[in-house]
C-alpha cells in the first residue's frame, strides 16, 4: 500500500481544494495517470499517480480543502500492507495542522532537470548520484518555512511526515484546452473545460463528461449524472439537462452563465459563499494595491472609426485568417507603441530601496474574468513582437483562461495591463491596478455616436479609454501623455509609420 499526498506544484502552495476525483475505489491506475484536479489559489491543476496500483480508498472528498502533506488517496501497489489512517486520520482540521515544509520559492517555474530530477523513472541512482523519481516528484534540494497559519495549535501526525510530501507537478503536463471561437471574447466568462467525471460512469462503462460546476449543480439537485441524456457537442452533460433530469425547467443559454449564479430555495433570503482560490487571491491583491498605490484615473473619448476599419481589412488578409483579429488587439499594439515613447511609464515602486525601477521590456497584461474568478496572465515582451505574433499571443492567453489553466508563471511579472470592459457592454470605469505594476488601462465598448467630424456631424464608432496609475511613479503629465499618444493611434493606426 502507498498514501499519495498533496504535493506543492511549484508555487509555494500550502494548500488546495480537490475539485474532482478522476478514479474511484477499484480502479487501476498507471504511473503519471491523472487522479485527481485541484483548486490552487491561481489555477487549476490536474494531477498524476506517482506510482502504479488500484485504488484503495479517496481519503478526502471533493470539496474538501486540505494542507500540502496531506494523505488524499491510497493505492495498493502490491508491496504489502501500509499506514492507512482513516480519513479523519487523513485530513484533520486545517486550523490545527503544523505547518508542512513547502517549496523552495526560488524553484517556481523551474524545470525538471534543473531540480535534480531524473525524468520517467521511480526509484534507483541515477547518473551523477541523483535520485530518479516520478517527474515532477523530485527530491528538495532546499527548504523554506511556511507563514505561520493564524491560530495555529501543534502539530499532527499527518502534517509531520510532510516534509516527504512528493514534489512539484509540472506544468507541462497540464491539457491544451481548445481554442475560442467567439468573435468578441477578450474577457473570458465561460465556465471551465469539460471533464471525465471518474465516478460517474454509465451502465456500459463509459464515462460521463460534464463541466465541474454541471457536476457540482448535479451533486446539488442529486441528479446521477450517468442517467442523464447529454445533449452537448462531443456528449458533454450541460447545466440544461442537469436541471431537466431534476425536474427543472432549462433557462436559454444557461450554459453560459458564470458559475457563481446562485439560484436559492423558496424562502431563502441569504446563501453564504466561502472565499477561498482565486477568489481569495484576488481579494487580498486588490486590497493591497489599493491602499497602497495611489490611484489617479484619467479617461479620453475617441472616434475609432478607422481602427474598425483596420480590424476589418484584417480579418480579410491571408496573414490573419487563422488568428483572432479584434479592436483589442489594435489597441494592445497603440499601447505598445505609447510606452516606446514614455518608457518611464512602464516601471514599478520598490518600497524597500526606496527606488523607482524602469522595465526595459513590457510584459503585457490582458484581465480575464473566468468562473473562478479574476486572473490576469500576461504576454512575456509583448514590445518585441510583431502585430500578427500579438495575435497568436492573445488568442493563447485567451484559450488558456476560458479553460480555467492559466499557470502561476504566466501571472507574474506584469509590468502594465489592459482590462476590456467593453465586451459586457460597459462603457469604462476605474480599474485598480495590478499589484506591482503602474498602469491598467480600461477599455469601453465600441459604439456609433454623433461626432463631429470636419465642422459636420457625422455617426461614427466612439469608445472611451480610462488609465489608472501609481502617482508615485507617473505624474499627471505623463500620464496624459501616455493615454493621449493611445488615443492617437487608435483614432488613425497609420500614425503608427511614424513612431
Amino acid at each position: 500500500m502507498k498514501q499519495f499526498k498533496l504535493p506543492d506544484v511549484g508555487e509555494g502552495l500550502t494548500e488546495a481544494e480537490i475539485v474532482s476525483w478522476k478514479v474511484k475505489p477499484g480502479d487501476t491506475v498507471k504511473v503519471n495517470e491523472i487522479i485527481v484536479e485541484i483548486e490552487t489559489a491561481k489555477s487549476l491543476v490536474e494531477l498524476p499517480c506517482p506510482f502504479a496500483g488500484v485504488v484503495s480508498d479517496l481519503l478526502v472528498d471533493e470539496g474538501t480543502t486540505v494542507d500540502v502533506g496531506t494523505p488524499i488517496i491510497t493505492v495498493d501497489d502490491g508491496s504489502g500492507a501500509a499506514p492507512a489512517p482513516s480519513r479523519d486520520d487523513a485530513a484533520p482540521p486545517r486550523d490545527d495542522m503544523a505547518p508542512p515544509v513547502p517549496a523552495d520559492e526560488s524553484a517556481i517555474g523551474t524545470p525538471a532537470e534543473d531540480q535534480a530530477v531524473e525524468p520517467g523513472l521511480i526509484g534507483g541512482p541515477a547518473p551523477g548520484g541523483r535520485t530518479s523519481v516520478l517527474v515532477g516528484y523530485g527530491p528538495r534540494t532546499t527548504s523554506a518555512i511556511r507563514r505561520p497559519r493564524k491560530g495555529g495549535t501543534g502539530a499532527t501526525p499527518a502534517a509531520a511526515s510532510a516534509a516527504a510530501a512528493q514534489q512539484a507537478v509540472q506544468t507541462s503536463m497540464m491539457t491544451t484546452p481548445t481554442p475560442v471561437r467567439e468573435p468578441e471574447l477578450e474577457h473570458v466568462a465561460e465556465s471551465a473545460p469539460a471533464h471525465t467525471v471518474g465516478d460517474s460512469a454509465g451502465g456500459n462503462g463509459a464515462r460521463v463528461l460534464a463541466k465541474p460546476p454541471v457536476r457540482k449543480l448535479a451533486k446539488d439537485l442529486g441528479v446521477d449524472l450517468s442517467t442523464v441524456v447529454p445533449s452537448g457537442e462531443g456528449g458533454v452533460v450541460t447545466r440544461s439537462d442537469v436541471e431537466a433530469a431534476a425536474g427543472g425547467a432549462a433557462q436559454p443559454g444557461s450554459e453560459a452563465a458564470p458559475a457563481a449564479t446562485y439560484r436559492p430555495e423558496p424562502g431563502v433570503r441569504e446563501t453564504r459563499v466561502p472565499v477561498k482560490g482565486v477568489r481569495k487571491m484576488t481579494a487580498a491583491a486588490m486590497v493591497g494595491s489599493a491602499f497602497t498605490a495611489p490611484h489617479v484615473t484619467e479617461w479620453v473619448t475617441v472616434d475609432v472609426t478607422r481602427t474598425m476599419e483596420l480590424v476589418e481589412r484584417l480579418k480579410a488578409d491571408r496573414d490573419f485568417r487563422d488568428v483572432k483579429v479584434s479592436p483589442l488587439l489594435v489597441l494592445m499594439k497603440a499601447l505598445l507603441l505609447a510606452v516606446r515613447r514614455n518608457p518611464e511609464v512602464n516601471a514599478s515602486w520598490d518600497e524597500a530601496a526606496q527606488e523607482i525601477v524602469v522595465k526595459h521590456y513590457v510584459n503585457l497584461g490582458i484581465a480575464a474574468a473566468t468562473p473562478r474568478g479574476l486572473v490576469v496572465p500576461n504576454i512575456k515582451d509583448a514590445d518585441r513582437m510583431s502585430l500578427r505574433e500579438l495575435a497568436e499571443a492573445l488568442g493563447a492567453l485567451v484559450d488558456t483562461a476560458r479553460a480555467g489553466r492559466t499557470q502561476p508563471a504566466e501571472m507574474a511579472g506584469g509590468t502594465i495591463t489592459i482590462t476590456n470592459v467593453g465586451v459586457f457592454g460597459v462603457d469604462s470605469g476605474t480599474p485598480i491596478i495590478n499589484p506591482g505594476e503602474s498602469a491598467i488601462l480600461c477599455f469601453g465598448q465600441v459604439r456609433p455616436m454623433p461626432w463631429v467630424v470636419d465642422g459636420e456631424l457625422a455617426v461614427r464608432q466612439v469608445t472611451q479609454l480610462s488609465l489608472s496609475f501609481d502617482h508615485r511613479l507617473i505624474d499627471g503629465q505623463l500620464g496624459s501623455m501616455f493615454l493621449a499618444d493611445i488615443a492617437r493611434v487608435l483614432d488613425d493606426p497609420a500614425t503608427a509609420l511614424l513612431w
